[in-house]
């Protein structure tokens, strides 16, 4: 598995996704997923989504709420690495209210096309979308407040250059607050095929591993906080093209979480 060819995947997963959602409706974290998965759901409270465009709502393809656990402050500036169809940025907009400013960055046409939609419609002013990797951002050297991200980081083939990159842009003291899927403890060699990174868990980093990649990054004060842990019997869901691993569903119970990863840049840098 190359980086690209892995990138494209993804890249052609959430295009599908997000035509999906333009044409018929439907949330997955990734394509293939099935609706109602229980990575996906019932992660926005009503009050959050009430004055979001419909589509917002549907593109959501997260594992967490990453705009309701960083501690948004009014003024800020926030970045969203891979922001999809935009439901987290239009979030923080709201938080970081009329001062502050809430980036988008996502590599696929499709999702920044809706997410600008969906912007439009909300009639959100403090926003803007941007195209780009999450390994390569385009935004300058200590220019943001808060980086969030939802369920994108684990989907990356190149998470080192991923955090550096989050380091670069976040300001002296500026912090990094984002929803992933985390492994605890060895995974199965064939959960890790190249067909399921786009499903959200072939990816997924173990944990002392995501703190040990953070740490080299530069980060401090490092927090991963299981927000949902995954049994034998949700796997199934993800698994269920594919006969064999069915059969070795039981070997991930448990071991597949949604967690809050917390990390600071300190603040002398």
């Amino acid at each position: 598995m190359s980086n690209e060819s892995i990138r494209e995947t993804v890249r052609e997963e959430y295009a599908k996704a997000a035509r999906r959602v333009t044409n018929q409706g439907g949330s997955c974290c990734g394509a293939a997923a099935p609706a109602g998965n229980p990575i996906t759901s019932n992660l926005y409270g009503k009050d959050e989504t009430a004055s979001l465009p419909a589509a917002a709502v549907a593109a959501s393809l997260g594992c967490g709420n990453p705009t309701a656990l960083a501690e948004l402050k009014p003024g800020e500036t926030v970045l969203d690495l891979g922001s999809g169809g935009g439901i987290d940025v239009l979030l923080s907009a709201r938080r970081v209210g009329p001062a502050g400013k809430a980036y988008g960055l996502d590599m696929t046409d499709e999702m920044l096309a809706l997410a600008r939609e969906n912007q439009r419609k909300a009639g959100v002013q403090n926003v803007e979308f941007l195209k780009g990797e999450i390994e390569h951002i385009p935004l300058p050297d200590n220019s943001v407040d808060v980086i969030i991200s939802n369920c994108v980081i684990n989907l990356s083939a190149d998470k080192d250059r991923v955090l550096r990159e989050a380091f670069r842009v976040l300001k002296p003291g500026g912090r990094l607050a984002v929803s992933d899927i985390v492994v605890r403890g060895e995974m199965p060699a064939e959960i890790r095929r190249f067909e399921l990174w786009a499903g959200c868990i072939a990816g997924a980093l173990e944990e002392s591993e995501y703190r040990s990649k953070l740490a080299a990054a530069g980060f401090d004060q490092i927090e991963v906080e299981p927000t949902r842990i995954y049994t034998a019997a949700d796997a199934q869901g993800f698994l269920a093209k594919d006969e064999y691993l069915r059969q070795i569903a039981q070997k991930v119970d448990g071991k597949f979480m949604s967690a809050f990863v917390r990390a600071r840049k300190p603040a002398s840098v």
